[in-house]
């Protein structure tokens, strides 16, 4: 599928205004008419100019370089950016390269005509999701296949030898349930407060992932990552921030997990943030939201595919009624009405409810199996602990989601297998091809791209070991091909899921380097 892509047949073009080709395209299609027969080459923006994705009130935005930009383009941009008179609030230099910052309309501007600029994306707000309610079972639940409960809670290791970072509000470390074993290590709020807990939920949760008697690990090692206030809310650049300096931090070769029960809008950067930091070895469990039975493909970085994505449940093994829902779930674990430590003192406790509860339960069953695996890479960790999980007890589990729920024990039942989990080689639709590096190719079939209806589109690559290929799907915006998705991490394996409108739809392979073959898999609506 090396073929160069076609452009819009010129009768076509000289025949319909731009906003009449829109609708006749529409209308066309729904009268079941021929596609068009020739598209134009992909690009970000029609004016050539880096795109902006969606608007700040408050004129803060994310800027994300090229990869290949050169290595001084970081600093060359910020400097621009600081004539023009705006404020960098965050760098980025492991997960993106990049930056975050407060731009003026000249600013901005400049930005946009930088060659080495990817894209500029709005920094939108983040919050935590959890609703407080009236001993805990969750333990209690995640070592057996079956209920009823046993009131026990039995497990064969404890974390130790692991690191988990809570990326929250902070912690409080010298909470009795952490015995010296929590620690300070960055704060991206800027109060005065440093990494400590003045909400509750990161203590809250860091308690559920390794408290003496809350935690599933009970001896993991645990880093406060503070992002958000303490009102519970932050920004997409300051959780990027601590994203990135726990891929700085986290020792090479040493097991780590991190733990993120906070969401919020579609953020590429966020998502790409988070992908780049599993590359680097460190284990994700994202929490799936609490909207009541939204897709959770349509949040960040609930939507990473790399992570571990987690829904709830309550104390009957039904869905908890907030819990999210969809095909980017993994598994979903217990999260109603779940006790943990607090931050108001050193033995407080509170029960609350979210998947920001249940989230920090896989977290901490990814820390076990870490600690007799500690060189397994996120994806092998991923893999143990959805094959371990018990099928087919959540009632009401949601449309397209995995009805799977959290197992750590050994014993009990043992449950029916699972099927083997899609990949590439067995999604829907499947092609293969090859580059060289730099090369790039188009996909589906011959036309290299495809009408659909709305819905959800998953397309994945898997390609050769030591190659970077990444993954971009582009939709048609009546003039010209608009990347609407990517996954661009540092190896040849990318999967992207995306929840659109109906349209034309292509997806484009490239090499940023290597070669080889690659195998391309498509499930679209």
């Amino acid at each position: 599928m090396n073929h160069a892509r076609p452009r819009l047949a010129a009768g076509l073009i000289a025949s319909l205004a731009g906003a009449a080709l829109a609708i006749a395209l529409s209308a066309t299609h729904a009268a079941g008419s021929e596609k068009p027969q020739e598209a134009p080459q992909a690009s970000l923006a029609d004016d050539g100019l880096a795109p902006v994705l969606g608007s700040s009130a408050n004129d803060r935005y994310i800027v994300v370089l090229d990869k290949e930009a050169p290595g001084k383009s970081l600093r060359a941009a910020k400097a621009d950016v600081r004539a023009e008179g705006a404020n960098i609030t965050h760098t980025y230099t492991s997960v993106i390269d990049g930056f975050a910052a407060k731009l003026n309309s000249q600013a901005l501007a400049a930005l946009r005509k930088n060659p080495n600029v990817a894209y500029i994306e709005a920094d939108k707000p983040v919050q935590l999701t959890a609703t407080q309610s009236p001993a805990t079972w969750g333990l209690d639940r995640i070592d057996q296949r079956d209920l009823p409960l046993n009131n026990s809670y039995t497990y064969n290791a404890t974390g130790a030898g692991v690191t988990a970072y809570i990326i929250d509000t902070g912690v409080l470390t010298t909470h009795t349930q952490f015995g010296g074993r929590a620690v300070s290590g960055y704060t991206a709020i800027n109060d005065g407060r440093g990494t400590t807990d003045c909400n509750g939920h990161g203590t809250h949760v860091a308690g559920t992932v390794g408290g003496s008697t809350y935690g599933v690990a009970k001896g993991v090692r645990l880093v406060a990552v503070r992002v958000l206030d303490c009102n519970g809310s932050g920004s997409n650049s300051g959780v990027i921030a601590g994203v990135d300096w726990v891929t700085q931090n986290h020792t090479a070769g040493s097991p780590a997990v991190a733990n993120m029960s906070l969401g919020g809008g579609i953020s590429s950067a966020l998502d790409t943030a988070v992908s780049n930091s599993i590359a680097d070895g460190v284990t994700y469990a994202l929490a799936a939201g609490n909207d009541s039975g939204a897709n959770a493909c349509n949040s960040s970085p609930a939507r990473v595919a790399a992570g571990l994505t987690i829904g709830s449940t309550t104390n009957t093994d039904a869905r908890s009624s907030f819990s999210n829902i969809g095909s980017c779930l993994d598994m979903f674990a217990p999260g109603s009405n779940i006790t943990s430590a607090w931050h108001t003192g050193t033995s407080a406790t509170n029960t609350i409810s979210g998947t920001s509860m249940a989230t920090p339960h896989v977290a901490g069953a990814a820390a076990l199996y870490l600690e007799g695996n500690p060189s397994a890479s996120p994806a092998t960790v991923n893999n143990a602990l959805i094959t371990n999980a018990t099928p087919n007890k959540v009632t009401n589990a949601g449309t397209g989601s995995p009805n799977r729920l959290l197992y750590v024990g050994t014993g009990g039942t043992t449950p029916p297998p699972d099927p083997e989990p899609t990949t590439c080689s067995t999604m829907p639709e499947t092609e293969t091809g090859s580059l060289g590096s730099g090369g790039v190719a188009y996909h589906p079939g011959t036309n290299d791209y495809y009408y659909s209806g709305a819905g959800t589109h998953v397309g994945c690559i898997s390609g050769p070991s030591g190659a970077d290929f990444d993954l971009y799907l582009e939709k048609w915006n009546g003039s010209t091909w608009v990347v609407v998705a990517h996954g661009i991490s540092s190896t040849s394996e990318e999967k992207i899921t995306y929840t659109g409108t109906a349209g034309y739809y292509s997806w484009r392979v490239e090499s940023y380097s290597g070669s080889g073959s690659y195998t391309f898999g498509l499930d679209r609506p």
